[in-house]
């Protein structure tokens, strides 16, 4: 009888947790769920509402940037505190509903901002803004509170947007422990998936994965190095995108690696995510990678979301990064059939230079890491002034700190020297060569592609404190060493556990890849909304 109390279970707790969609017969005009409308006596319906929905509800009065705010902090008090208790969000902004107002009163006076004028919008723990720690999860960095919010963070305020608060995520961007835990931070604790509650909501953005899936706020943003964008998108149902390395500035972000770190949207929709990169996409003077960019960023990136994107283009399967899974396989061969449908080639291809950077990776990432977080600690002017540092107070309060595992991480990149040595030169530039310009580039020279696509990852593992995390496999690497774009989409459920589809193409190719994105997702619908389901019968 066990399995007939689990679904008891998650039947009970998705009725609690979602507004229901009309029943058969309903009169017409009766809401779906996501429709942009409000109860009077509860606030808005927010349960899968898009930011277009959103932005129509505030363009029509039906209801106020502050209500809409309201709404959301109503449904993570019942459903992150309480409910399923999804812990995923860290802290929230004590001035959200005064900054709300504000926008309602410039709204009223004729003043809109843009799409995302009193939009809510959630953030990760790794990036600064003003009236909130900034902790990446730390224990250690409770007491960090930036004096000036992250550039990207200076460009949502000025488009009007809400800032809704911080999400959790894995300490230190999972790069503290060869054994860590996706979504355990020793700030926030363990952030559940939205769709089984025991799965793990993957790393390092896990906090922003799980609360736009569960819809906790509109639009939510992420930070990867690698993965950390795409493989909690794919587990939590969600579009998530992972933009060119200086797209979206990194200023006032705590770092990992110069090399790798960027920003971006997730959402539970492509139209979503392309509205939400209009905003972080901009040149950052002092970003050193920003420069490329100049020029290459399109007015808006929604523009090219047709139903047709995919007609006429000629698209990759990364074969090489199947085999994981029989079931994921099977669901990327439904992704293929369904852009042949569309009017696409679809051909197979193999990189020559397959997972032959991840060494370099590693060893890349050890000494970038070492700098960029001494230089953010040295402005940040806190408590720690160095990783040494850090290593020392984790250290004296491991028992509050390193409850599950250490920092072999920290550690190792300790030992490393500064950006001059020969081997950091040699590693990063050979690690760029394999993945990008004899790897995924060369790869689409020689097939003539417009993209290549793979699985995104496995679906979602249970969450183990004892053993740390359980990949199997993932397509997403290759773009994150090159530097270059990638954009998961749902493309189905594994035993109720989404999986993804990662479309990755050449620099600043986000716009293309938005398109054939949303041409895919509008053809499959793939996307579920969570039903909150406690644990898996099988």
């Amino acid at each position: 009888m066990r399995p007939l109390s689990v679904l008891a279970c998650a039947l009970l707790l998705a009725a609690c947790a979602r507004e229901p969609a009309p029943e058969a017969g309903a009169p017409a005009g009766t809401p779906a769920v996501g429709d942009a409308v409000e109860d009077r006596a509860v606030g808005p319906l927010v349960a899968e509402m898009s930011l277009t929905d959103a932005g129509a509800g505030l363009a029509a009065g039906s209801f106020s940037s502050e209500a809409l705010v309201q709404a959301y902090l109503d449904r993570i008090e019942a459903m992150d505190r309480g409910g399923p208790a999804l812990n995923s969000v860290i802290e929230l902004n004590p001035d959200a509903l005064a900054d709300a107002r504000a926008l309602d009163a410039e709204r009223q006076s004729g003043q809109v901002r843009g799409p995302l004028h009193g939009i809510p919008v959630l953030i990760k723990d790794n990036i600064d803004a003003v009236g909130m720690a900034n902790s990446a999860g730390s224990l250690a960095m409770a007491g960090n509170r930036p004096a000036r919010d992250a550039f990207i963070v200076e460009r949502l305020r000025a488009a009007g947007a809400v800032i809704l608060g911080k999400t959790n995520l894995s300490e230190w961007a999972n790069f503290r422990s060869t054994r860590s835990s996706s979504g355990w931070s020793s700030r926030g604790g363990q952030t559940r998936n939205a769709y089984v509650l025991d799965r793990n909501p993957c790393g390092s953005s896990a906090g922003t994965g799980t609360a736009i899936a569960a819809s906790l706020a509109t639009v939510g943003v992420g930070t990867e190095t690698d993965g950390s964008i795409i493989c909690p998108s794919a587990v939590n149902g969600l579009v998530g995108l992972k933009p060119t390395v200086g797209l979206v500035s990194r200023g006032g972000i705590i770092p990992i690696s110069v090399s790798q770190d960027t920003a971006g949207p997730m959402g539970r929709s492509v139209a979503d995510v392309a509205a939400l990169l209009n905003v972080l996409a901009a040149v950052d003077a002092a970003d050193p990678a920003a420069a490329a960019a100049q020029g290459r960023i399109p007015a808006d990136y929604t523009t090219g979301l047709t139903a047709d994107a995919v007609r006429g283009k000629r698209f990759g399967v990364l074969r090489q990064a199947m085999g994981f899974n029989p079931d994921v396989d099977a669901a990327l061969e439904r992704a293929i059939a369904s852009l042949r449908a569309g009017g696409a080639e679809v051909v197979d291809v193999e990189v020559a230079t397959w997972r032959q950077w991840g060494g370099d990776e590693l060893e890349v990432l050890l000494y970038e890491f070492k700098d960029g977080l001494n230089a953010y600690l040295a402005a940040a002017d806190g408590e720690h002034a160095s990783l040494e540092a850090l290593i020392a107070w984790n250290s004296a309060h491991a028992a509050e700190a390193m409850p599950h595992f250490g920092q072999e991480l920290f550690e190792q990149a300790q030992a490393k020297g500064p950006l001059t040595e020969p081997a950091y030169v040699a590693a990063r530039d050979r690690a760029r060569r394999l993945a990008g310009e004899q790897g995924l580039l060369a790869t689409m020279d020689k097939h003539g592609l417009d993209a290549v696509i793979a699985p995104s990852t496995s679906p979602a593992w249970p969450t183990d404190h004892v053993n740390g995390d359980h990949f199997s496999g993932a397509g997403y690497g290759i773009a994150a060493v090159a530097g270059t774009p990638s954009v998961t989409v749902p493309s189905g459920e594994v035993r109720g556990l989404p999986v993804g589809v990662v479309f990755m193409g050449r620099a600043y190719s986000e716009a293309e890849l938005l398109g054939y994105a949303y041409a895919y997702e509008q053809a499959t619908r793939a996307r579920k909304p969570p039903m909150f389901i406690p644990t898996l019968p099988y």
